[in-house]
């Protein structure tokens, strides 16, 4: 393999088996009671619902029952209810290593699949978006604690539909597993074990690089691992691959809300660097940056039309490009206008209408912020740019359980030198 490749190596997944004969249905094993979202999605109140729904959730090791402690005896305890669950037959690894395919159908019929596979950490992957210690941190120690990648971070590539993604559109095997979520999406799981395959596979994608498009947190607990550790075990992570010319993924806004923001001085304030009119829908077309400020009662007014010359001297070491993006402008010009913190933003993703809900309920402000395009978000990366945090919202995402990794080999216990800890309720 090259030295700096993109280098997606098969291994064993650890998957959930049959721990309870109950959950059998007409066609085999039912997962989907112990699937979850990625462990960034659910809220405080959506993540217990989830870790008490089943006792073998996966959100019960991705988010550890004591949400809001920073401290290790929660890292300790994910670990040892992973280790239970390995020991006690919930979950086992696969036979056989492999490269995973994983389709989701979304409930609108949209179809994606891609690769799920061992990342070789130096392989060419750029990010696109910033990151927070905090959030790092968090996944760093979790992982540590668990030795375990317990959910892929998802990249895309420019694939043109070669070998890796005609792998992916044609498994020649039945599927491992086809579940139905809550939500109404499906998502199936095919291993790819033939050595002519995953040659093909390797070598198709070894020419090529990735674009981080969910999980940059993830992926910065990865390299932290990959740099601090000498152990080679931590010198792969768990991804999904997704060819985006061959599935393009939907790019969902992310839309802030300012709680306790009354509308009227925001708007006068944002007339001293922009144009402000009065619209009629939440999501209007708009030429350059802009975004939608939206009262509690739905009126709306489009700010736009920002001068470019005083973009330039705010941000002379930026690209044109990443200049003239939504986020960009709302983030270095009307936020620090409005004395507004990051820290007293609140995120809502993909509804226009649920992001001015809760400013109804918060007494605030909605900023309805327009999607950026694949495109946009390559060249920004291209040059080695950083957008804004919480500019995009990849989609669909990898749901959490279908396939995890154990960072182990295959002569060694990997929970021997792990504490124990009390299991959470």
């Amino acid at each position: 393999m090259p030295r700096h490749a993109l280098d997606l190596a098969p291994f064993r997944g650890l998957r959930y088996v049959d721990p309870d004969v109950d959950r059998f249905i007409d066609d085999g094993f039912d997962v989907s009671p112990l699937l979850a979202p990625p462990y960034d999605i659910p809220d405080a109140r959506e993540a217990r619902e989830l870790q008490r729904s089943d006792p073998h959730n996966a959100a019960r090791v991705t988010l550890p029952f004591e949400l809001t402690r920073e401290s290790n005896p929660r890292y300790r305890a994910a670990a040892a209810l992973l280790r239970r669950w390995v020991r006690d037959g919930v979950l086992a690894q696969d036979p056989d290593p492999a490269l995973y395919v994983y389709e989701q159908i979304t409930p609108g019929g949209v179809r994606q699949r891609g690769l799920i596979g061992a990342l070789d950490l130096d392989s060419p992957v750029r990010p696109h978006e910033d990151v927070a210690e905090t959030p790092v941190q968090d996944r760093f120690r979790l992982m540590r604690a668990t030795h375990a990648n317990l959910e892929p971070i998802f990249l895309v590539y420019r694939g043109g539909g070669g070998a890796a993604s005609r792998a992916a559109e044609s498994p020649s095997r039945e599927p491992l597993l086809t579940t139905r979520a809550g939500d109404g999406s499906q998502h199936s799981l095919w291993a790819l074990t033939r050595p002519d395959t995953i040659t093909e596979v390797r070598a198709d994608l070894a020419g090529r690089s990735a674009l981080i498009a969910d999980g940059h947190h993830r992926y910065a607990a990865y390299r932290k691992l990959h740099h601090s550790e000498p152990d080679p075990i931590w010198h792969r992570g768990l991804v999904m691959l997704v060819d985006s010319d061959t599935h393009p993924p939907h790019l969902g806004a992310i839309h802030r809300v300012l709680p306790g923001a009354e509308t009227g001085p925001l708007l006068e304030r944002a007339r001293s660097v922009a144009r402000v009119d009065p619209v009629t829908t939440l999501t209007p077309e708009v030429e350059g940056p802009g975004v939608v400020v939206a009262a509690p009662d739905g009126s709306a007014h489009l700010v736009h039309g920002f001068d470019e010359r005083s973009l330039a001297a705010r941000r002379p070491d930026r690209s044109a490009r990443w200049r003239n993006l939504p986020t960009s402008v709302l983030h270095e010009i009307l936020l620090p206008l409005w004395d507004v913190t990051e820290e007293q933003v609140r995120m809502v993703h993909d509804s226009p209408g649920e992001a001015v809900a809760a400013a109804h309920d918060d007494d605030g402000t909605a900023v309805i912020v327009p999607p950026l395009s694949v495109d946009q978000v390559y060249a920004v990366a291209d040059r080695g740019e950083l957008t804004p945090r919480k500019s995009t919202s990849f989609g669909p995402k990898p749901r959490t359980g279908l396939v995890m990794r154990l960072l182990d080999r295959p002569s060694e216990e990997p929970w021997s030198t792990e504490p124990s800890a009390h299991t959470p309720p």
